[in-house]
C-alpha cells in the first residue's frame, strides 16, 4: 500500500510531495477528511497535518459529506467533484467516500503545526507550479466568419466603384471612335 502525499503549507503558499509506503502509510488508514494527523510516524517530526481531501485509484475525488470508503453516485449542485457552472442544476456524479482506505492513491494535507526541520528537505520534493497557459488570441469562429463576410462585401463594393458605370463605358467607347473618324 502506497500513498502520494500533497502537503500544502498555508504560511509559505508552497506545496510539497512525498510518497509514503509500509508503516508510514498505515498511519493514514481509516482516517477521515478533517482529521488531524501527527507527522512523527510519517517521517515529519514535530509536524501536525489536517487531511483536506484526496482521490482513489481511478481518480475520483474524496468528498467530505459522503461517508465510508466506497465510491458513490450522488447529486451534486456545486463543490468537489463537479465542474459545471450553470446555476440551479444538479448532476449525478461519482465520488469517493471521506475515509482513506487501501485503494486511496492521493492524500491532500494542510500543515497545522510546523516542526523544527523545513519541509523542503531531501526526502520531500517541492511541487513546482506549471506555467500559466497562454490564452488564445484567436477569435471564435462566428466572429471570424462575420469578418470574412464584411471583407467580401467591402471588396465587392470596391470593385463596383472601380469599374466604370454603363453610361461611362458607352461614352468611353464613343469618344475614341469619334476621334478616329476625325483623323
Amino acid at each position: 500500500m502506497e500513498f502520494k502525499l500533497n502537503i500544502g503549507n498555508p504560511k509559505t503558499g508552497k506545496t510539497y510531495k512525498k510518497d509514503v509506503a509500509g508503516d508510514e502509510a498505515k498511519e493514514f488508514l481509516h482516517k477521515k477528511i478533517g482529521d488531524k494527523v501527527k507527522g512523527d510516524k510519517a517521517g515529519f517530526s514535530g509536524y501536525e497535518f489536517e487531511i483536506t481531501g484526496g482521490s482513489d485509484s481511478s481518480g475520483f475525488p474524496m468528498r467530505k459529506d459522503v461517508s465510508g470508503t466506497a465510491r458513490k453516485k450522488i447529486l451534486i449542485a456545486k463543490g468537489v467533484g463537479t465542474r459545471h457552472t450553470r446555476k440551479g442544476i444538479r448532476l449525478r456524479r461519482s465520488v469517493a467516500g471521506n475515509t482513506i482506505y487501501a485503494k486511496t492513491t492521493q492524500i491532500n494535507l494542510k500543515v497545522l503545526k510546523e516542526g523544527k526541520t523545513p519541509l523542503g528537505g531531501a526526502a520531500v520534493e517541492e511541487a513546482t507550479p506549471e506555467p500559466a497557459k497562454e490564452k488564445k488570441t484567436e477569435k471564435p469562429k462566428k466572429e471570424e466568419k462575420k469578418e470574412k463576410k464584411k471583407e467580401e462585401v467591402n471588396k465587392k463594393e470596391d470593385k463596383k466603384e472601380a469599374a466604370p458605370k454603363k453610361e461611362d463605358k458607352k461614352e468611353a467607347k464613343e469618344k475614341p471612335k469619334a476621334d478616329e473618324k476625325k483623323e
